[in-house]
């Protein structure tokens, strides 16, 4: 007799068993991903809570330097303003002396037989507004502010012939330049 051996079952059972397997396999490879998925989105979610904090700190921290730049910046601003007024009120002690002094120098220009009606001062400019005898006395005005050590450049503006005070009397407007300190200082020296 002849034994025959059936292996179709034992086969079938063979790939049933490795079916099996694979689908376990496969069961914890998902499980494990999904673990591994879940674990990596925790991680990033905690970084990204982690960053997002830093960066609202960081907002907070630059919103504070910035409120206090602003506030330096006022400060500085102050500051300027304060050293603007001192100069401006130092100057003014400086040259509080010298508005006599050019009245003065200008009480000393002025010839008999002029008379003075108005007087106005735009930075370094006066102009002058007045009745002289005659054209004789409107020229020794101008020399005598010329020589002066306070005024420069004389120049006669307007001139015209008014009989108030007698027949050769005149109306005269003038300009006249008040001297810088250094030409004031050389002038001095020269002396």
């Amino acid at each position: 007799m002849i034994a025959t051996i059936n292996l179709l079952p034992w086969r079938e059972e063979f790939r049933n068993q490795k079916r099996q397997e694979f689908f376990k396999i496969a069961g914890g490879v998902v499980v494990v991903a999904v673990l591994v998925v879940g674990a990596w989105d925790r991680v990033m979610n905690s970084a990204m809570d982690s960053q997002n904090h830093r960066n609202q700190r960081l907002e907070q921290e630059i919103a504070e330097l910035d409120k206090t730049v602003k506030e330096i910046d006022e400060l500085k601003e102050r500051r300027q303003q304060l050293l603007d007024r001192m100069t401006v009120i130092q100057a003014l002690q400086a040259n509080r002396p010298e508005i006599v002094r050019i009245f003065d120098e200008l009480a000393t220009a002025i010839p008999e037989g002029v008379f003075l009606t108005q007087l106005d001062r735009v930075d370094a400019v006066i102009s002058v507004t007045g009745f002289a005898e005659s054209n004789n006395r409107v020229s020794a005005l101008m020399r005598n502010l010329d020589q002066s050590y306070k005024f420069t450049e004389p120049n006669l503006t307007k001139v015209e012939a008014d009989d108030r005070l007698g027949e050769q009397g005149n109306t005269f407007d003038m300009r006249v330049k008040i001297a810088e300190p250094e030409i004031i200082e050389s002038a001095d020296k020269g002396e």
